[in-house]
Formats: C-alpha cells, sequence, structure tokens
C-alpha cells in the first residue's frame, strides 16, 4: 500500500499537465495561437515558448543580442530583422559577413530573384549568375558593391585599425545616404545598434577589402579583438543579458564567449545570459557549434544555471515571420516602455543603462 503511494506521487510530479489539442479559431491572432501551441508537443511547442521567452526578455533589464548566420538576407529576411532593430526588439547584432553584404545588396536597389535548386550551375555560371539553394542574385551587381565598399573604404583613416562595429556603422551611413532603404546595417546606423562581424574575412566583404589593399597598396586593418573586449563590456555594464541564435555559427559562439571574456578575463560579475532562444536546423549529436544546445554551453558558464531556454529545431525562414509578426502584435505600443542599453561610442565605446 505504501509503495502505491509513493508510485503515485512520483506520476504526479510527471503527469501534472495534460496536453491540450490545438482547436481551429479563426477569431485567434497570431499571438493567442502561439500561446496555445505551449501546450502541444514537438516543435509547435518550442515555437510557443520561443514567444514567451521572448517576451520576459522585453519585460526585464536585458540587453539582448541578436546573432544571425545562414542566408537569411538572400533568404528574405533582412525586414525582419530591420524591424527588430528599428523598434529595439534587440539591442545588438553579430552576423556574418555575408548576411550584411547581401543586405547591403538589396538596400541600394537590387535584388534577390526567386530560381529553382533543380538548375544547370554551370550555365548560371556563364551567365553571371550567382545561386543560393532556390535564389538566384546578379554577380556584376554583387562586383559593383565590392566597388562601393573599395571607395569607401579610401575616405577613411587608413592610419589605424576600426572595429567591425565602427565599419559597419560608417558604412551604413552611407549606404543610407545613397538610397535611404532600411536594412540591417542602414537600420542600425540609424538606430545607434552595434553590429559585430568577427568572421568579417570570410565574406565578399572580406573580398573588398582585400581588393582595396591590393589595387591601392595602402593596408585597411580590423581590429576584432577590441570588439571582443567592446561585447563583454556590454555584458557587463549590462544588469543581465539575453541571446537569439538563427543558425548558429560563429556569431552563436561569439556572442557566447562575451559572458565568458566578461568573468574570467576582465574581472566583471558575469555569470552567463539570463534568456536564451535557438532557431536552428543542426542537431547536438554532430558535436558542431551550430546544432549544441544551450545545456551544453551552461558546463562552460556561457549560460546561467537557471537560464530561461528554448530551441526551435526549424528553417528559420518559417520561425522567424511567424515568431516576430506574433511578438509585434503581443508587445505592441508597450515596447516602447521598455528599459534597453544605449551605446556612447564617441572618444571611446560606453553603455549606459
Amino acid at each position: 500500500m505504501k509503495n502505491n503511494h509513493k508510485t503515485k506521487l512520483k506520476e504526479r510530479n510527471f503527469l501534472s499537465q495534460p496536453t491540450q489539442p490545438l482547436e481551429i479559431d479563426p477569431t485567434l491572432d497570431l499571438d493567442e495561437l502561439l500561446g496555445k501551441m505551449e501546450n502541444i508537443s514537438f516543435q509547435g511547442r518550442n515555437l510557443g515558448k520561443a514567444l514567451s521567452v521572448w517576451k520576459d526578455m522585453l519585460n526585464d533589464e536585458v540587453a539582448i543580442f541578436l546573432g544571425i548566420a545562414g542566408a537569411m538576407s538572400a533568404g528574405g529576411m533582412r525586414n525582419i530583422v530591420s524591424y527588430l532593430i528599428e523598434n529595439r526588439y534587440v539591442d545588438c547584432v553579430v552576423s556574418t559577413g555575408a548576411n550584411l553584404f547581401h543586405d547591403m545588396h538589396e538596400s541600394l536597389g537590387r535584388f534577390h530573384f526567386i530560381g529553382s535548386p533543380h538548375v544547370n550551375d554551370v550555365e548560371l555560371q556563364k551567365q553571371l549568375i550567382d545561386r543560393v539553394y532556390d535564389t538566384y542574385a546578379k554577380e556584376l551587381e554583387f562586383r559593383d558593391l565590392d566597388s562601393t565598399i573599395v571607395e569607401f573604404t579610401q575616405s577613411l583613416d587608413l592610419s589605424r585599425p576600426y572595429t567591425t562595429r565602427e565599419f559597419f556603422n560608417l558604412l551604413g551611413e552611407k549606404i543610407w545616404k545613397m538610397k535611404k532603404q532600411k536594412g540591417i546595417v542602414t537600420s542600425a546606423y540609424r538606430a545607434g545598434i552595434p553590429i559585430y562581424c568577427p568572421a568579417v574575412a570570410d565574406s565578399s566583404v572580406g573580398i573588398a577589402l582585400a581588393t582595396h589593399n591590393h589595387r591601392h597598396k595602402k593596408s585597411f586593418t580590423f581590429d576584432v579583438i577590441k570588439d571582443v573586449q567592446e561585447t563583454a563590456l556590454i555584458v557587463a555594464n549590462s544588469p543581465n543579458t539575453a541571446i537569439i541564435s538563427i543558425g548558429g555559427g560563429t556569431p552563436k559562439n561569439f556572442i557566447q564567449q562575451a559572458e565568458v571574456t566578461a568573468n574570467i578575463h576582465l574581472g566583471y560579475e558575469a555569470w552567463g545570459y539570463k534568456y536564451c532562444i535557438q532557431v536552428t536546423t543542426d542537431a547536438p549529436h554532430w558535436g558542431g557549434l551550430s546544432g549544441c544546445t544551450f545545456q551544453e554551453s551552461q558546463s562552460w558558464g556561457k549560460i546561467r544555471h537557471d537560464a530561461r531556454m528554448c530551441a526551435v529545431y526549424c528553417d528559420a525562414t518559417i520561425v522567424l515571420p511567424i515568431l516576430v509578426t506574433a511578438l509585434a502584435k503581443n508587445m505592441g505600443k508597450n515596447i516602447s516602455k521598455r528599459k534597453r542599453p544605449s551605446f556612447v561610442f564617441e572618444n571611446g565605446f560606453n553603455v549606459k543603462w
């Protein structure tokens, strides 16, 4: 009898909350639908939880880092990221160079085109058409953007190195003045939000800068170590921190290591990210960073022991439109009341709340 009682108590611990089959209700808003999806299973539940975690971030005093990897700009996600920047749903962006390059390409009034993954790529190359899975772009237009970056670099003071944050802020200003179109780089410039690009050499931006140095026999250089210091200072000067990682890659680890840098190497009190959302198609069992769980990151001291964490295993071009639309609908005008950091760039780098 006593053993039966213990079994029932244990059972209650595991079976305390039943799932709730989703009912179709045409009157529901998207944020309400995602709220109900927290009570179903699999990635539907994770998507619902992601909305809940992001809302908690915005209602807390938190510096929110957004990491962008994968072909998000070529895949049509750049204006969603721009919306997040303009409305301060995020406070700092860490991106691959490719996403920033493809973003600037469209900010200058050019396009990516609907294509097909089932095509003769040798024929595309003969036509100077580049392919990103089912999306095309004109190679000559990319080369024209290379030339724009080369020309812009000539206007800089080449006697000193630049952080990637400085470089993309100044380049965002130039692109904005040329076309006045919103995008990731131009919106960050206008909002005063820093963009960091830790693997900038691994992109067409790196190719353009190498071209500049070769043609003009002048060396433009990045101070990427100062990028590391600055992101650690953002962490150190923030009451709490949060990470939203789209696609993993270098941006994911660069953001996470800021906590370790601030704590172990710079001597600040930093205990890891308090809120964490990851959208990825990579599985953790291959051992790669893009698929690794936030639980694994806790072993490195990158994530707080009591952090609210959520991983959505899904294509980001599906998740982002749904999640951000639901977030915007739910937060509405309340986003303007959010406590957020401001960044002072003159004569150094400071973070204020």
